[in-house]
């Protein structure tokens, strides 16, 4: 891939101090996820969303902490970044991993905009070129800046839960299945210094 300068954008969420606090050792994962909607001010409006209601409890758990459901970053298909949530704090992302890892979002449509139909399971949407080398020079940066960054999981591994299929309720459909078939996960492996995540070896 050839070198660029990596420019990030940094445009907090309205609630980004409210999410709870880290140091930087306790990072150890990122997750690869795509937003599933057509484009950045699409998911930048659902980013904004306030889903925890109230007050900060310190809880990390984001109930009852005035705060939504966002990554850490979001990369448009051009590869220009943005960062709406410090890696210092604890973003809303994935289930049972939010402490321990930070959260980078593709803009792609996925199974836009009928996530959860039994015949809309396909995701059809390639992943540009210029958003997978930024992907992997900003994945280079944080496994400079964060000292025990060392693993990497797309989202579909880390939340395999079901929920019921919006046309059928008898049916059931996965919650997540991003980044999808499409990620080139051969290609991003062989220009990062990460490591698969097996969330079945988990401690």
């Amino acid at each position: 891939m050839r070198d660029r300068t990596l420019a990030i954008r940094r445009c907090h969420l309205s609630y980004a101090r409210l999410l709870d606090p880290r140091g930087a050792e306790t990072i150890d994962l990122a997750v690869i996820h795509c937003t599933e909607l057509p484009d950045l001010a699409t998911a930048r409006t659902y980013g904004e969303r306030v889903v925890y209601p109230g007050s900060a409890t310190g809880t990390g758990t984001g109930t009852g902490s005035g705060t939504g459901n966002s990554g850490h970053f979001y990369m448009d298909r051009n590869g220009s970044i943005e960062e709406w949530a410090p890696i210092e704090r604890i973003a809303h992302h994935v289930r049972g991993f939010n402490e321990r890892s930070v959260g980078i979002e593709l803009v792609n449509s996925g199974r836009f905009p009928e996530w959860f139909d039994s015949r809309r399971q396909v995701m059809e949407e390639p992943y540009p070129a210029a958003q997978i080398e930024a992907l992997a020079q900003l994945l280079g940066q944080l496994s400079t800046l964060l000292p025990n960054l060392r693993w990497i999981a797309g989202h579909d591994a880390l939340d395999q839960g079901y929920v019921a299929a919006t046309d059928d309720p008898d049916l059931r459909v996965r919650r997540k299945l991003d980044p999808g078939p499409l990620f080139p996960w051969n290609h991003l492996m062989g220009a990062v210094p990460l490591a698969r995540f097996d969330p079945g070896l988990a401690e």
